[in-house]
Formats: C-alpha cells, structure tokens, sequence
C-alpha cells in the first residue's frame, strides 16, 4: 500500500446502518402489493446488491411476482422515510478526517442510487470528507461494482496500484479485484468474515478503528 493515493468506500454495512430503514422499506412495498410482511424473514440478504437483482427473492415467499411495482414502492417509502433510519458506524466520524489528513482522497462507491448515497451523507455530515460520491443511476449505468469502480478510477485517473476498495460484501471485493485493485472487507458489516474470506479479500478489518490504523498507517 505504500503507493496508496485513493480509497473508496461502500456504503451501506460500511460506513453506516441502515438495516433498519430499507427493511421497513421493503416490508411497506409488501404491504402496498396487498401482503403482511413476514417479520421472520431475514432480509439482511437485500443489502449490499442491487435493488433490482434482489427483489425477486423478496417477493419469492408471498408468490408475488410484480417485480417493478415493488421496486417503485420501496423507493417511494425509502425516499421519504427509509433514507433516514440510519447511522454511522462506531468510528466512522473519526476513520474519514483520519484518511483525508494522511493525504489520501475519499470516493463512495455504492450500489445505492447516488442520489439517495448523497442525502444520507449530508444528512450525517460525512459527504465534505468525499472528492466524489458515485452509486447506480435510473437508466442502469454504475448499477454493478466492477463498472462502478471502473467508471470512478476512469473519471478521476485512478492508477489500479494506488486504490483500495473497502466494503462489507463479496461484491466489493470482486468489484476491486474486477479493477486490478485490493479489496478490503469490513467485518462489522453484513457480510461477515466467512463470505469475505471466500470472495478472497485482500485485508480483514475488525472495526473502523482498525481500517484506519491499516490504511493511514500504511
């Protein structure tokens, strides 16, 4: 890491909590279509990939198959209500001014509209530590990591030797891999050690504090 210039960070399991909000988004969708969610129904699966690619799995138990009228209410109700039931990670307000201060520049790269990713940090006041916030956009375009990633390194001239990708899911680690750069996984996430290990993460951290001693200590 010693050429290390540039990092990029998911969002969501990453830098901040936000089961909460796009469980109860997804549970008001549900209802919308005319179901009862079922509470004991694990969604933590629905964080982390695309809205699109997921909402199949969702909609699975009910026998429910419209599919874009359950995308259509889940951003309806998280653009109003969902968006905000969230908070960032133990460390997190403490890891970005830590990372900028030792010379390197931030980017989000999440798979969440970037419109919603925007809000959220300023919400929380963490976007000011970002040189750019980057998610999936309406017609598709950046909707997987490795074009995300891509199209950021593309934008901001990003050599594969001196970035890292850190995220909490195996889509991260692919997505950096996919650009010739390491990944780093972040336990506190949703992912958990075991889906890390074997998408072949580059480095482990245990906590916000521990990523930045990895990373601004390189």
């Amino acid at each position: 890491m010693n050429a290390l210039t540039s990092v990029l960070l998911d969002l969501d399991g990453t830098l901040v909590d936000s089961k909460p909000g796009i469980v109860a988004s997804h549970h008001a969708a549900l209802r919308e279509l005319g179901h009862v969610p079922d509470p004991g129904i694990d969604l933590t699966f629905v964080i982390g990939p695309v809205l699109g690619d997921v909402i199949g799995q969702v909609l699975a138990p009910y026998g429910e198959t419209r599919a874009a009228e359950a995308v259509a209410a889940y951003r309806r109700h998280y653009a109003e209500t969902g968006i905000f039931d969230v908070a960032p990670y133990e460390g997190v307000a403490e890891l970005l001014p830590a990372l900028t201060g030792a010379g390197l520049r931030l980017y989000l790269a999440t798979s969440k509209r970037t419109a919603f990713a925007a809000r959220i940090l300023d919400h929380l006041d963490l976007a000011r530590h970002f040189a750019g916030i980057y998610g999936s956009e309406p017609d598709g375009f950046r909707d997987h990591k490795p074009e995300l990633i891509a199209d950021i390194m593309r934008r901001h001239a990003i050599a594969p030797g001196t970035a890292v990708m850190v995220g909490d899911r195996r889509y991260d680690i692919a997505g950096a891999h996919a650009n010739g750069i390491r990944g780093i996984g972040a336990l506190w996430g949703y992912g958990g050690r075991a889906e890390l290990e074997a998408a072949g993460a580059d480095l482990l951290a245990s906590s916000p504090a521990d990523l930045r001693t990895a990373i601004a200590g390189r």
